[in-house]
């Protein structure tokens, strides 16, 4: 029992060392340089989360696209466009949420690490040829996070996948909470998920209500996954 409360109580502490640092990297200016590449990252979980749909409701993905200054694009066809279009904000989130679970309830980290990154370059090189960011992006934090996985240890690892995990998760949120405000904001002509959503699945409901179900949605799995991954085994190792 000692045992497991050491656990827990060094899996919160690794938790909240990766809070600061996603804390500070969001309001120190001067680091904007260095969370650029996670933005980017975002934004590839987000397309790739519309790609996956689009195959697990029968469709294809074709491609997706990153831009140098943030955005992006999924290429699909066919499939369920009700899920789809969802799926790149709840795709992200949860993202967020299962790989801040599995990293904070397993503690085979390196193992997390390895597989995330293999996934990470075989997404790129399947999906993203088309856009050279888009392969960047992928192949270099598969490559960083394959290199973690064999030369650091299991603690190092779980900070960078928790630091990975609530950036994304978090970042998933507010780009949503942007939306409600923003209900119509695209790229060119492209609309944005919660405007194409209202647009084609349900045109009597507004854009902003479908972007605040989607952050309730969003918020909702990154509770559960901080519940399940930290507060509830650790509430169980003190009282037991």
């Amino acid at each position: 029992m000692l045992l497991d409360q050491t656990h827990y109580r060094r899996t919160l502490l690794i938790v909240a060392v990766a809070v600061v640092i996603v804390f500070i990297l969001w309001n120190v200016p001067q680091l904007d340089t260095l969370l650029y590449p996670f933005r980017l990252f975002v934004t590839y979980v987000h397309e790739a989360g519309h790609g996956l749909a689009a195959l697990l409701t029968g469709g294809r993905f074709l491609r997706f696209e990153i831009y140098a200054n943030g955005a992006g694009q999924a290429i699909t066809a066919g499939g369920s466009r009700a899920l789809i279009l969802p799926a790149g904000y709840l795709g992200a989130a949860l993202f967020g949420a299962v790989l801040f679970y599995l990293v904070n309830r397993l503690r085979h980290t390196q193992v997390i690490a390895f597989i995330l990154g293999l996934l990470l370059v075989a997404l790129s090189l399947a999906f993203g040829h088309s856009s050279v960011t888009a392969l960047l992006v992928g192949i270099a934090f598969g490559a960083i996070l394959i290199g973690l996985a064999y030369k650091a240890n299991r603690t190092i690892n779980a900070l960078v996948l928790n630091v990975l995990a609530i950036l994304t998760g978090l970042n998933a949120v507010l780009d949503v909470v942007f939306l409600v405000s923003n209900s119509q904001v695209g790229m060119g002509n492209l609309r944005n998920d919660a405007a194409a959503f209202s647009a084609e699945i349900f045109p009597l409901v507004p854009a902003a209500v479908w972007a605040l179900v989607w952050v309730v949605l969003a918020v909702f799995m990154l509770g559960l996954a901080v519940w399940y991954a930290v507060v509830r085994p650790l509430r169980r190792a003190i009282q037991g």
